[in-house]
Parts: C-alpha cells; structure tokens; sequence
C-alpha cells in the first residue's frame, strides 16, 4: 500500500472511530488497514490511534497528522481531477430518505452507473438525521432547513411542494375544513422530526404570510411512510411533498384540502463535509444529482 493510500485509511478510521469499519467502507481486508497504521506509525515514529474495547481515537499527535493529511489528499485529489480525462472512481456512500431514494435516485441510477462504471455506488436510506463523518458517508440529501454549520457546505436541490391532505373516512367524521378557522374540532398525526425532536405543526401560507397550526393529536411518528399510513388510516390531517401524495390523491385514498393555504414548500439539499474534498466522484454525483431533482420537479409541476 503506498503511503497516500494509507494516509486515506488512516483518516477513514479516525472518522468511523473503527478499524472493521473503515475495512468494509474501503473495500479492504481488516488485516491491510491495521497493517497500514503499522507502517505509518512506524515511519513516523509517534503513535497515532488510542485503541479501546468500544472505540478508536486520535492521540493529539494521531489528529495533527490527520490534518495534514486530509490537506495533502485534498491537493492530490484536486490536481488529479482538474484534468479532463480523470474518471471518477471508487466508493461513493450517500444517506437519503427512502422516498426520496424511490423517487428521484434509484429509477435513474442505471444511467449514472452506466457513465461512470468506475464508482461503486451505496445508498443508506432512513427518516433518522446522520452524522456524515462518524458514519463515514460521502454525501446526504436532506430535507428541511438546514442548522449553521461550519462543517457542512449545502447545495440546494429543490424547493419540494407540499399538501395538507386526510381520508375521505376521516373527512366523512369530521367534515371537510373551508379554512383554517374551521380546524378547531380536528386533529393531526403528529411528526417528530429526527433533526430536532421536536413534532412539527402545520402550516398555512395567507396572504404571503405563514400560520402555524398544532392540532391535537392521537398518534405520533417518526417516518415518512408511516406517517401517510396513518393519515390514510383516518387518524388525522398531514401534510407532505405532493409528489409522495399524488398516488394516494389518484387512488381516493387521500383527499386533498385546504389547497387555497398551502403548506410552504419544503426545501431539499445535498450537504457533504467541508473537510472532505470534493472528488472526481463526488462532483460528477451531486451534478447528476442536481439535474435529476430540476428535472423530477418540473415534470411534477
């Protein structure tokens, strides 16, 4: 193994905290990561990691070398990439929401693979909020507003068009709400948010203005198709991406409502670390990525 290679698995265990970890995120024999730390520590003569039973760390001479070496990979990475004929290659790990995945990504991704044969592509789906470094992905596609972060660089993808939907069942019991003056006697199905734990109103755009609405709840949920299953099951309001709607508005199962006060628009980026350059591999996905959603969208307006 050659020392920048090693110096990138050096740097991949540091930030999974885990020898196994880095091994299968890489694509290699545990045996050759550990050996790769060998090799560096010995060379350097300091040692690097602090080994537990739970976990892997840096010592402070270990987490000045990473530093070192994220910006001497970032610079090799950088002058192999800024020629035309570099391929994109490699390990490409990206966290999305399943329906977002179902959507956007994965009926499109033959194409993609089919341009760049050389990346080797895995796609972490779950509603749960990820930690990039410590988990080891490349990329997210997250929905929502984004918190400051001077460890994340965001681009945004897609402004994603909601709607305030319920049952016909639930609508036959309650009766269908005018406005939003009108919701005193309904309920919602709650949604916690797994960014911030908190459960999410609705809201109501009027007059530019936005109006949020908690109703009482019987049920809350922490999933996005969980919480659709549960609005189709009568237990209350929701509001969601038209686009995961649509089906359900077709089938009669849902019944849009309120369409005069539409809920906002819900946000969709892609974020990755800004610690970790930009790859050949990387660059070529969040473009694609970007085109698919642009064209996704327009096609759903």
């Amino acid at each position: 193994m050659d020392r920048f290679d090693a110096m990138r698995v050096f740097c991949r265990i540091v930030e999974r905290r885990s020898f196994t970890r880095a091994a299968e995120d890489l694509g290699l024999p545990r045996s050759s990561v550990t050996d790769a730390v060998k090799e560096l520590e010995n060379r350097l003569g300091v040692r690097l990691l602090q080994r537990t039973t739970r976990h892997v760390s840096p010592t402070l001479d270990g987490e000045a070398y990473r530093q070192r070496c994220l910006r001497l990979i970032a610079d090799l990475e950088e002058a192999e990439g800024a020629f035309a004929g570099a391929t994109p290659r490699g390990p490409l790990h990206v966290a999305v929401h399943p329906t977002l995945a179902s959507h956007f990504i994965v009926p499109h991704l033959p194409g993609f693979l089919s341009d760049h044969p050389g990346v080797e592509f895995f796609l972490g789906e779950g509603d749960r909020y990820v930690d990039l470094v410590r988990e080891g992905f490349d990329c997210a596609v997250r929905v929502g507003g984004l918190a400051d972060s001077g460890e994340l660089v965001a681009r945004r993808l897609a402004a994603l068009e909601e709607a305030t939907c319920a049952s016909p069942a639930y609508l036959a019991r309650h009766g269908t709400p005018r406005d939003i003056d009108a919701l005193g006697d309904h309920c919602m199905v709650g949604f916690r948010s797994s960014a911030t734990g908190a459960v999410l109103p609705l809201e109501f755009t009027i007059a530019g203005k936005v109006r949020a609405v908690a109703l009482p709840s019987s049920i809350t949920v922490g999933g996005a198709e969980t919480y659709a299953a549960a609005a189709r099951a009568g237990l209350g309001l929701i509001q969601a991406p038209r686009y995961r709607l649509e089906e359900d508005f077709r089938r009669g199962a849902l019944v849009p409502i309120l369409e005069a006060t539409p809920p906002t628009s819900t946000p969709v980026s892609v974020v990755y670390p800004r610690a970790k350059h930009l790859s050949p591999r990387l660059r070529v996905f969040i473009d694609w990525l970007t085109a698919r959603f642009r064209i996704g969208t327009a096609a759903a307006g």
